[in-house]
C-alpha cells in the first residue's frame, strides 16, 4: 500500500526550476534513498511532503491517516529536562495510561464500583501492552545507548548538550515515535561509526516507510531498497541501493547515448539524400525529399540529447618535496582536559605513502590527537616528531581557519600571494566558484561551499603529509568521489579521521583505532576492521555468565545475525580465492607462450602479477580460516 504519492510534481523559485514532472509512489516498508548534488531540491521535496511549501504545479500527498515524521532541527534546544526524560516525552500518552492504571489499582483495593473499574483496567491494560507500554523505557534507553549516549549521560540536562548531541537526541525521539513515513535528512551526521551501524540495524527492521537524504554511500547500500536521484531537473527512480544505482545509471546513460548517436547518424544520412534530391530539382526528386524529411521528423520526434554530466570539482594534490620513509612518529603521547585524559600512551609510526585512517567513537580524542600533531595543542606527556622534509597540511572539520568577512577570492589569494589573480580564479573555477561567485563572502556560504574553499587552500599548498579531519562531511556524493580520486592519485602521506565507510574502504591502506589506552592497528580497510571488531566482541571475557539474568532470545538472535554475516563473508572470500586462482592459472599459461616468454617486460609484469595474486590468496585464506573457525563456534553455541 502506498503511503506517499506524487503526480507530475514541479517546483520552481522564480525562473529557477528545481525539478519538473516528477511522479513516484512510496510503499509501506520501503526505504528509499534520495540523492543528488547540493542545491538540486532534495530538502525542498521534504518540505513539500510536510506541506510547509506548496508545489508550483502537480500534487504530492501522503495517503489517508498516514503519520509523517521529520526530525526537527531545534527540537531539544532550551529544554531543561534530562536526556532520558526528554526522550520519554515521546511516550507521554503511555506514561499517562500507566498512571491511570496505578490509580485503578488503588481504587479497586478501596472498593467501589468494582465491575466498572476492572473493565476499565482490563481495557486499558490491553491497550497499554498493545502499544508497547511494557517496553517503552527499555526501548528509550536502548535507543540512547545506540546513538552514543552511555547510561552515565542519561541524567544530563539537555541545555548542557552540544548542537550535534541535540541533533542525535532529536533523531532518537523521531525513531521512537514510529511514524508511518519517516523523513531523514543526513541522519548519519554527528554519529560515530558504531551509532551509524546501530541506526542501520534499526531502519532495516523498521515496519514503516523511510525516505532518506544522505551522502553516506555505505549507509545507503546497507539500508535502502530503492534510489531516487534528482539531476538535470528530473527525478529518476532506480532499484536497489547506491552501488546498484551507479551501475544502472551508467548502463542507462550508455544505452541513451548509443540510441541518440545511431539516430543522428541516420538523420545525417537522410539529410544528404534530401540535399542530393533538391539539387536534381525534378518533381519526382522534390516528392522524394519531402518523403525523406517526414522520415527525419519521425526519427527526431521526442528524441532528446543526453545531458552532459554535472560539473564536478577538479582536484589534484601535488607535493613540492620528497619526504623520508618515516613521516610521523608519536611516542607515548598523552592528552587530556580538566585533569581527565582523553588518550594516553599513543605510539604510532606513519610511513611514507600510507593512507592511514584513525577511527574510534565520538569523544575519544581523534581531533585532539591531530591538533597535537600539528602543534595546535601541547601534549601532557610524550612527543611527536615529523620526518625529514615533512610539510603538514591540515583540514579542520569545523572550518575554523576560514575568515567569514573575506570574499572567496581574497580567502584563497591572501594565502597564496605568489599566484596571480588569473591563476587563483582558474583554481576557484575548478572548484565550482565562477564569475561573481568569487566575490561572495565566506560567511554567506553553505557548509559544502566552505569545505570546497578549505580543500582548495589545502590543494594549493604542495604539502606532503595531509591530516584530514572528516573531509567529506559537507560534500555531496560527486564531490566526495572527486576527492577520493584526487587522494588516490596523490603521492604523499595521509592520516585521516572519517566516519564515511565508503571513503575509508576506497582509500585506506591501514586502519588505526584510538582509545584511552593508545592506538591499535586494525587491518587495512573498513571491512577487515569490522571483522576484527566482531572477533574481539566474540572473544571478550564471558562475564555475562556471572550475571543473574541472561536474555537468551536476544543472544541467540545476535548469534544468528553473526552467523549470516560470517556465511556471507566465507562465500565472498571463496569466490575471490577462486578468481585469484583463475587469474594465476591464466598468467602461468601466458608465460608458456613463446611470443610472451621472448618479451622480457611481459615476463616481468606477469611474474609480478602472479606474486601479488599469491600474496592476496594467502591473506584471503587467513580471513576464510578465521571466519570459518568463528562460524563453527557460533553454530556449536546455537546447536
Amino acid at each position: 500500500m502506498a503511503v506517499l504519492s506524487a503526480q507530475n510534481l514541479t517546483m520552481s523559485f522564480g525562473k529557477r526550476v528545481l525539478f519538473q514532472g516528477a511522479s513516484f509512489e512510496l510503499a509501506n516498508g520501503e526505504r528509499v534513498g534520495l540523492i543528488g548534488a547540493n542545491g538540486t531540491g532534495k530538502t525542498t521535496l521534504f518540505k513539500l511532503i510536510l506541506r510547509s511549501l506548496e508545489p508550483t504545479s502537480g500534487e504530492i500527498h501522503p495517503s489517508k491517516n498516514t503519520v509523517v515524521g521529520y526530525m526537527e532541527q531545534h527540537a531539544c534546544a532550551g529544554s531543561v529536562r534530562t536526556i532520558y526524560d526528554e526522550i520519554m516525552t515521546v511516550f507521554s500518552d503511555l506514561i499517562e495510561m500507566e498512571k491511570r492504571l496505578e490509580q485503578l489499582n488503588l481504587l479497586i483495593d478501596r472498593g467501589g464500583d468494582i465491575n466498572r473499574l476492572i473493565d476499565e483496567q482490563l481495557h486499558l491494560t490491553e491497550e497499554f501492552e498493545r502499544r508497547g507500554g511494557l517496553t517503552c523505557r527499555s526501548r528509550a534507553r536502548a535507543t540512547l545507548m545506540g546513538l552514543g549516549f552511555p547510561s552515565e549521560m542519561h541524567d544530563l540536562r539537555c541545555d548542557r548538550l552540544s548542537g550535534g548531541q541535540r541533533s542525535k537526541l532529536s533523531l532518537g525521539k523521531l525513531l521512537l515515535s514510529a511514524p508511518d513515513l519517516i523523513l531523514l535528512d543526513e541522519p548519519t551526521n554527528h554519529l560515530d561509526i558504531d551509532s551509524v551501524e546501530w541506526l542501520e540495524s534499526f531502519l532495516r527492521e523498521y515496519k514503516g516507510a523511510a525516505l532518506i537524504i544522505s551522502h553516506d554511500r555505505y549507509f545507503l547500500d546497507r539500508v535502502t531498497t530503492r534510489t531516487m536521484e534528482i539531476e538535470h531537473k528530473k527525478l529518476t527512480i532506480y532499484k536497489g541501493g547506491y552501488s546498484e544505482f551507479v551501475k544502472q545509471k551508467e548502463r542507462d546513460k550508455m544505452i541513451a547515448q548509443r540510441h541518440y548517436d545511431n539516430t543522428m547518424e541516420e538523420v545525417h544520412r537522410i539529410e544528404k539524400i534530401i540535399e542530393q534530391q533538391k539539387q536534381w530539382n525534378r518533381e519526382r526528386n522534390i516528392r522524394t525529399a519531402e518523403h525523406k524529411q517526414k522520415s527525419i521528423d519521425r526519427l527526431t520526434d521526442g528524441l532528446e540529447k543526453p545531458e552532459a554530466d554535472e560539473k564536478t570539482l577538479r582536484f589534484k594534490f601535488e607535493t613540492t618535496v620528497e619526504t623520508g620513509n618515516d613521516v610521523l612518529i608519536c611516542s607515548d603521547l598523552t592528552k587530556g582536559f580538566g585533569g581527565k585524559p582523553l588518550f594516553s600512551g599513543v605510539n604510532m609510526l606513519v610511513k611514507k605513502g600510507e593512507r592511514a585512517f584513525l577511527l574510534g567513537p565520538n569523544g575519544c580524542g581523534k581531533t585532539t590527537l591531530l591538533r597535537v600533531i600539528i602543534g595546535q595543542h601541547l601534549p601532557d606527556r610524550g612527543l611527536r616528531k615529523l620526518g625529514e622534509n615533512v610539510r603538514v597540511g591540515y583540514f579542520d572539520q569545523s572550518l575554523e581557519g576560514l575568515h567569514n568577512e573575506k570574499t572567496v577570492l581574497d580567502e584563497v589569494w591572501d594565502a597564496y600571494r605568489r599566484l596571480s589573480q588569473t591563476q587563483v580564479r582558474s583554481a576557484l573555477a575548478a572548484f565550482l566558484f565562477r564569475n561573481d561567485e568569487v566575490y561572495a563572502t565566506i560567511g554567506s556560504l553553505s557548509g559544502g561551499e566552505k569545505a570546497r574553499v578549505a580543500l582548495l587552500k589545502l590543494m594549493l599548498g604542495g604539502y606532503n603529509l595531509l591530516l584530514l579531519d572528516e573531509p567529506t562531511n559537507h560534500l555531496d556524493i560527486t564531490s566526495r568521489e572527486a576527492l577520493e580520486q584526487a587522494l588516490l592519485d596523490y603521492n604523499g602521506t595521509m592520516l585521516i579521521v572519517s566516519h564515511d565507510r565508503y571513503f575509508i574502504n576506497k582509500l585506506s591502506t591501514r586502519i588505526l583505532r584510538l582509545n584511552e589506552d593508545g592506538v591499535e592497528p586494525f587491518g587495512n580497510d573498513y571491512d577487515e576492521y569490522l571483522l576484527r571488531m566482531e572477533q574481539r566482541k566474540l572473544n571478550a571475557p564471558k562475564q555475562e555468565k556471572a550475571q543473574p539474568k541472561v536474555n537468551t532470545y536476544k543472544l541467540n538472535k545476535e548469534r544468528e545475525s553473526e552467523r549470516r554475516k560470517l556465511k556471507t563473508l566465507c562465500k565472498k572470500t571463496e569466490e575471490e580465492i577462486a578468481e585469484c586462482e583463475r587469474k594465476t592459472e591464466q598468467a602461468n599459461e601466458s608465460l608458456k607462450d613463446p611470443a610472451v616468454s621472448a618479451d622480457y617486460e611481459k615476463v616481468i609484469a606477469l611474474t609480478e602479477e602472479i606474486s601479488q595474486l599469491n600474496q592476496r590468496m594467502e591473506q584471503l585464506m587467513e580471513t576464510w580460516e578465521d571466519a570459518q573457525q568463528r562460524l563453527e563456534s557460533i553454530e556449536e553455541a546455537l546447536s
